[in-house]
């Protein structure tokens, strides 16, 4: 179970990670020039809709289609994609990046399926013709599909989600969510939550409120720099309490949540700290009407404040000194009154293995390419090339994408199943 979120996780990730300079781009032209933001300018502001409803799903779509089916997958992912933005009105609709996150992977699916078939039926010397009238014919059938089912789908199920929030914030229970948000982040199933509901509803908050508390539920570097301080003050192993200035640097001012985790890890019962300040952060923050007007990547004090609104920036700052001195005193009373016997280095190993269980163990990107001429048996089908990708974070995916650049061409294809020109293959997939 939590490998498959993790994996559902990493997947969801994958899709919006690579665009995050887009979200940040659109935040910073949302921040600056609104009617309400640090530099008002009317006309630059008519670029914050294009960004949302268009810009954002198409990358997002492309990318996710790119996955599956390679660059082909992208193009169709793209195509697809703008049949759920008609399908609800364009810019009078939701902005679609859930449906981007639905259609890119499957238009992606759907071509990489038609690719396997024509395999071995592509007519010579109508390569060319028959893949990119492949991809349109397909493309214009997925975005059809897209305008009359997937978009009000995922408008339906958007409204829905909006809806249990609205509910959750009248009835002053959205720091509620914190009890799930912080196990989440120390288990790195944080991606399946914060790409999967929290951007898609915050893009749809900030759209008619301008600014979304849900990018702030799990970004906020408050509840980290709390148990970090903890440890810093009260460890009782001397290695622990050393590496942990270093670690509030990395974590407050780099955004790098992870750095935190091993602290938790080497004594689960300190959970509670982040827990119950991060709490108090959102309780704050739905106070006194804190958002954020994009989403703050990495989650530094430094993006979570250049993401604030202006009239807000004391209040947000405010918060995540809630949220740190919260997490601090409960951790206090928690490092001084118990007795583990788990190291830093025991807590990190203990971490590594939990990465190494949702992507393995990669300390380097490389790739290795077996031939097998007369084909070998692969599930149901018979394999002539078989490629191992090792891929440090998501490097994995630019390999992928060269790899099935490299085999879109028919004539490299077969030369790569038989050639023993070592130089020839390095140029070729470099």
């Amino acid at each position: 179970m939590k490998n498959g979120l993790q994996r559902f996780g990493k997947f969801l990730s994958a899709m919006v990670m690579p665009n995050i300079g887009a979200f940040i781009a659109w935040g910073f032209i949302t921040a600056l020039f609104i009617p309400d933001g640090w530099l008002p300018n009317e006309k630059l502001a008519s670029i914050h809709p294009y960004m949302l409803f268009f810009l954002l799903p198409i990358l997002i779509a492309y990318t996710g289609g790119k996955m599956i089916g390679g660059t082909r997958g992208g193009v169709i992912g793209g195509i697809a994609v703008m049949g759920c933005i008609a399908g609800v009105g364009g810019v009078e609709g939701q902005p679609m990046l859930m449906g981007a996150m639905v259609m890119g992977p499957f238009a992606g699916w759907i071509i990489k399926k038609f690719d396997k078939f024509m395999e071995n039926r592509m007519p010579a010397g109508f390569e060319m013709l028959i893949n990119n009238f492949s991809v349109g014919i397909l493309g214009m059938l997925v975005a059809i599909l897209g305008y009359y089912v997937i978009g009000p789908f995922m408008t339906a199920i958007l409204t829905v989600l909006t809806a249990g929030v609205d509910v959750l914030v009248k009835h002053h229970l959205l720091p509620l969510a914190a009890i799930f948000i912080e196990p989440a982040k120390v288990l790195f199933l944080n991606n399946a939550i914060n790409h999967g509901i929290f951007t898609p509803i915050g893009a749809e908050q900030v759209k008619t409120a301008g600014q979304s508390i849900m990018y702030m539920l799990e970004a906020n570097p408050g509840p980290g720099l709390g148990v970090l301080c903890a440890y810093w003050a009260f460890a009782k192993d001397k290695a622990t309490k050393d590496s942990a200035p270093g670690a509030i640097i990395i974590h407050f001012l780099g955004g790098i949540h992870e750095i935190y985790f091993p602290y938790v890890l080497m004594n689960p019962v300190v959970i509670i700290a982040p827990i119950v300040g991060n709490i108090c952060a959102i309780t704050w923050f739905s106070l006194t009407g804190c958002g954020l007007k994009g989403p703050a990547s990495p989650g530094s004090i430094i993006a979570f404040l250049a993401m604030a609104p202006k009239d807000k920036v004391l209040l947000i700052l405010i918060g995540v000194l809630i949220a740190a001195a919260v997490s601090f005193v409960i951790a206090s009373v928690i490092i001084r009154s118990t007795d583990t016997t788990t190291s830093i280095e025991e807590a990190q190993g203990q971490m590594a293995d939990m990465k190494a269980q949702a992507k393995g163990t990669v300390k380097k990107t490389a790739i290795t390419m077996l031939q097998y001429p007369e084909g070998v048996d692969f599930g149901d089908e018979k394999a002539q090339l078989v490629f191992g990708i090792a891929g440090i974070g998501d490097e994995h995916l630019d390999l992928l994408g060269k790899i099935a650049g490299c085999l879109d061409d028919a004539e490299v294809l077969e030369k790569m199943k038989t050639t023993d020109d070592v130089d020839w293959i390095l140029k070729t997939l470099s």
